[in-house]
Formats: C-alpha cells, sequence, structure tokens
C-alpha cells in the first residue's frame, strides 16, 4: 500500500505572469500528455512481441516473478509504483545496506555499481538495452509519467538528494518524471547526481515539445551504443 501522506509540499513551479501565458501552458501541457499518451499506446502494441519474450527468458534466467515494481517519487513529490523487468535476484533490495560502501557513483546519492552481483546474467543485457525499462508504457499510460522527463528516484536517492540539495530536489519534482530525459542521452551512469540535478533542472525550467522529440531521437542513439549503461 502507498502511504496516504504522498505529496510534498512543493511551492508553485513558476507564477504565470498572463491569462495568454497561461492558456499556452495548458496548451503546450495538453499536447504534451496526448504524445505520451499515444506514444505509451502505440509502443506497448508494437513492442508486444518483444515484452512477451522478455518475461519467458527471465522466467527461464532465474527464479522469481517476471516484473520488478518499486516505490518512486513523482510529480512534486507523488509517490507511485515504477514498473520494470526483473533484471536482479529476488531479495536485492535487502542485499543493498550489505553494498553501500563498494557505491561506485561521485557522491554517494545514486547507487551504481558496474559489476552488481545482485545483478543476474540476462538482467545485465536488459540493463545495457534499456530493455528492462519498457514496462513504464503502463506508468505513462496511467498518467504516472511522461515520455520525457527527469528519472523518478527510488526512495534511497530521493532522500539523500532532499537532504544534499534541496532546491534541485524541488525543482526536478516540478515536471512528470519521464521513461527517458537528459540525463539518459548526457551519460546515464557515466554522469555523477551533481550533472544529474543539473541537466534535469534545466529541463524543468525551459523543455519544449520540440525539446522532448529531440531527445527521444538521441535516446535511441544511446541505447544502440550502450552509452553509460550500467
Amino acid at each position: 500500500m502507498i502511504p496516504q501522506q504522498d505529496e510534498l509540499q512543493l511551492t508553485a513551479p513558476i507564477a504565470i505572469p498572463d491569462p495568454w501565458s497561461a492558456l499556452a501552458e495548458s496548451f503546450r501541457t495538453s499536447v504534451k500528455r496526448g504524445i505520451d499518451f499515444s506514444g505509451a499506446l502505440v509502443g506497448l502494441l508494437l513492442l508486444m512481441p518483444v515484452m512477451l519474450a522478455v518475461a519467458v527468458l527471465i522466467r527461464l534466467d532465474s527464479p522469481g516473478p517476471i516484473f520488478f515494481r518499486q516505490l518512486r517519487r513523482g510529480y512534486r513529490g507523488r509517490l507511485f509504483w515504477v514498473l520494470k523487468f526483473r533484471t536482479m535476484v529476488v531479495d536485492a533490495e535487502k542485499k543493498l545496506d550489505e553494498l553501500e560502501q563498494k557505491n561506485e557513483s561521485a557522491g554517494g546519492v545514486l547507487f551504481k555499481m558496474r559489476n552488481d552481483p545482485r545483478v543476474t546474467p540476462l538482467g545485465r543485457f536488459l540493463r545495457k538495452s534499456s530493455l528492462d525499462e519498457l514496462p513504464q508504457l503502463i506508468n505513462i499510460l496511467r498518467g504516472e509519467m511522461s515520455v520525457v522527463g527527469p528519472r523518478p528516484l527510488q526512495l534511497r536517492d530521493s532522500e539523500m538528494l532532499q537532504s544534499l540539495d534541496p532546491e534541485g530536489y524541488r525543482r526536478r519534482l516540478q515536471v512528470m518524471p519521464g521513461l527517458t530525459g537528459p540525463w539518459q542521452v548526457g551519460g546515464r551512469s557515466g554522469v555523477d547526481y551533481a550533472k544529474m540535478v543539473e541537466l534535469d533542472v534545466r529541463y524543468a525550467n525551459t523543455w519544449t515539445i520540440l525539446g522532448d522529440l529531440m531527445i527521444i531521437a538521441r535516446t535511441f542513439v544511446a541505447v544502440v551504443v550502450g552509452r553509460g549503461a550500467c
């Protein structure tokens, strides 16, 4: 169950100076949601054979469920269950404390370990190819995520970021989290948390529909070459 108090008291993003700007912002947001919904729906239909194949391979590769879900902080701090294909052993989260001292991510906000022993053999391929993220198309259909936006952080990472950079934490939560975003095309695991926040805040302040389309195009390139995957 998701806790009742699941939304942070964040200040309003940016004051809208006049009705025309408010109307333009509403239209832009509606267009983005339309692109998100139609893109996720088409993506699920086209990729269903791939997703079914991945599900079968996970079942054959290691014991445990096909899907993995985890609470993340989304728009304005609301908690939601993010969906992924399982890439780790079933008790992976219980083993995290044992591995904290081996965290290779600068600053410690994100947990990154290149040879994480919890990741299954198939899971390494799914992560490198980003196929593990495909179930999040369902999160997009449900209105919990967008195609493009800051990645939703797990609670451990979210709490650490809030303590180290409260303003960056607040600003990145004032847009819908995304399946892909500036961090994914900017280096993924090769980028530390400070640069991630900088990229995300810049996106939150300046996003456009054309900019989103460019990030989507760059994401395909990043996935093909496997840049920054861990």
